[in-house]
């Protein structure tokens, strides 16, 4: 295999991205929070979401993880769930109290975790990259969704 495969955007995207999960996973786990949580919070606490497959839908995550995450997330008091009056196969999220309580902290973490990694990066730099990897993601939807069938 050719060694430039290694200086791809790709590759050197998915080792950026390890890295700020490794990040995030050592500086919220002292709050019960996982680095996979923080759309499902960001959701719930901002009402974007209430459902699994909304929260799914939201996080772009398949619906057995999903499943897995909220059953795990439920087991350590940071949500509930409770019927949908309206659909009785699903339920609805919501945090905790006790969730609601640690999001602040949770939210200084990150955002001092990326202010770290940054380091060095203009204000400038920082919003063009931020606008480069958003169109990047969305071109990776696209290509997913024709691949699924979904376009």
């Amino acid at each position: 295999m050719d060694e430039e495969v290694l200086k791809t955007p790709g590759h050197l995207i998915s080792i950026a991205a390890r890295a700020f999960t490794r990040l995030s996973e050592e500086r919220l786990g002292p709050l019960g929070f996982g680095a996979g949580h923080v759309p499902v919070l960001v959701a719930l606490e901002n009402g974007v979401a209430s459902t699994q497959r909304d929260l799914a839908k939201f996080a772009k995550v398949a619906q057995p993880p999903m499943a897995q995450m909220l059953a795990r997330m439920e087991r350590d008091g940071l949500i509930t769930r409770t019927p949908d009056p309206h659909d009785g196969r699903s339920s609805r999220v919501v945090l905790t109290q006790a969730a609601r309580e640690r999001l602040p902290q949770a939210s200084a973490t990150l955002f001092q975790g990326n202010r770290e990694a940054m380091a060095g990066f203009s204000n400038e730099e920082q919003q063009k990259l931020v606008e480069l990897l958003s169109r990047l993601i969305a071109n990776l939807d696209q290509l997913s969704d024709a691949e699924d069938g979904t376009d």
